[in-house]
């Protein structure tokens, strides 16, 4: 009794394979009364039948045509049965395979199921056996191929998905760091002398940043840092800011206090939570002797290290009311000189092998109007790019 009898239940014939065009099967079987008795019965089932009398001549018409199931003997005469399926599903792995065995040849046929066959049918086999099987096997099909184009469509939404995520997630950062720009611009107009000053320091950073070989994410959560590493200020009094003589003991500490107040604005804003240690620190110095938590060497964020070398780079190149600005090169030997006290000696190290004419190119490049996208253009590629 064949598995198809055996499973047998009520159902709706259908000989189509799609919704256009009636299913194609091919009948191998090297009996000719067989294989034109199930052709026959195939056809007038409203199936598109063809047959053919061995393996050889199978795989020639599987490779030049296209079948939606194939019924074939598993003794054929010139190849082995399982062997046989192995090379129709390298030709058609989406066809459907009904083998038809001898009683006497269960296990080959079960074994053949697990090389993909969909079902068998032993001898001998009653025609409405085979109808019921390849109606089955059509259907499995049907239901197979289905699945694998809703998976395709559905990978393929996800990946569309994902790329209008991604596209607006850049548009979202982009805001932000045009909001933080412009933010960090206006902390520079309360300074009369700091006109482009916080965007010329990000500017450095960055660069110092590739050269150390941070990649994207980190250098823009330098950045972020850096554009608002004053932002405490807001805490601090107009009339203090815009002293001119020397503070006092009591309006230094009042100055000392701006990390902290910074630093307690930034932490509470989830994606600026790793920025804001660079706020809290860029007053520290590699020594110990900054502030406000008088950190030393390694615990200091490296952020606020870079920080720290891009900040002295831009107080010794630009011309304040209260100083003339140094030339590019004596600056770059006074930040040699503060290795190892005010400066991370590694990131000194890695500052100084950067060409003068990148630091050029950046100190031109930053104006007053600067954008972060000019202000990226701003920062010259390296080979680490």
């Amino acid at each position: 009794m064949s598995t198809a009898s055996e499973a047998y239940r009520p159902l709706i014939h259908s000989p189509f394979g799609s919704i256009f065009r009636p299913a194609r099967i091919l009948v191998a079987d090297s009996e000719v009364l067989s294989r034109e008795v199930v052709c026959r019965k195939l056809t007038n089932l409203g199936y598109v039948c063809e047959v053919c009398e061995d393996s050889r001549s199978a795989l020639d018409m599987l490779t030049g045509k296209t079948y939606d199931l194939i019924l074939t003997d598993i003794i054929m005469p010139d190849k082995d049965g399982v062997d046989f399926l192995r090379e129709v599903m390298k030709i058609r792995p989406d066809i459907a395979v009904i083998l038809v065995a001898p009683a006497v040849n269960i296990e080959v046929a079960v074994e053949a199921l697990k090389h993909g066959a969909y079902d068998y049918i032993t001898k001998p086999f009653s025609m409405e056996e085979v109808s019921i099987g390849v109606s089955r096997a059509l259907e499995k099909r049907r239901l197979i191929l289905e699945n694998q184009s809703y998976q395709r469509t559905l990978e393929e939404q996800v990946a569309s998905r994902t790329d209008q995520l991604k596209e607006a997630l850049g548009v979202l950062e982009q805001t932000y760091h045009s909001t933080l720009v412009a933010l960090s611009k206006a902390l520079d107009s309360r300074h009369a002398d700091s006109d482009g000053h916080t965007l010329r320091i990000t500017a450095y950073a960055a660069r110092l940043a590739q050269e150390l070989g941070m990649d994207e994410l980190e250098i823009r959560v330098l950045e972020q840092g850096v554009l608002l590493h004053d932002v405490g200020n807001i805490g601090i009094p107009d009339a203090l800011l815009e002293k001119k003589d020397a503070l006092d003991e009591n309006e230094r500490l009042l100055m000392q206090k701006h990390p902290e107040i910074g630093y307690s604005l930034l932490s509470r804003i989830k994606f600026l939570k790793e920025p804001a240690q660079v706020v809290l620190q860029h007053h520290e110095r590699y020594d110990g002797q900054g502030y406000p938590q008088g950190l030393k060497g390694e615990e200091i964020h490296l952020g606020a290290r870079i920080f720290a070398v891009a900040d002295m780079f831009e107080a010794l190149t630009y011309s304040r009311s209260s100083r003339t600005a140094e030339n590019i090169e004596n600056a770059c030997m006074e930040i040699k000189m503060m290795s190892g006290t005010l400066l991370d000696p590694r990131i000194v190290d890695q500052f100084l092998k950067i060409p003068l004419q990148d630091l050029k190119e950046i100190s031109g490049n930053i104006t007053k109007n600067a954008g972060l996208s000019r202000m990226r253009r701003a920062v010259p590629k390296t080979n680490r790019d």
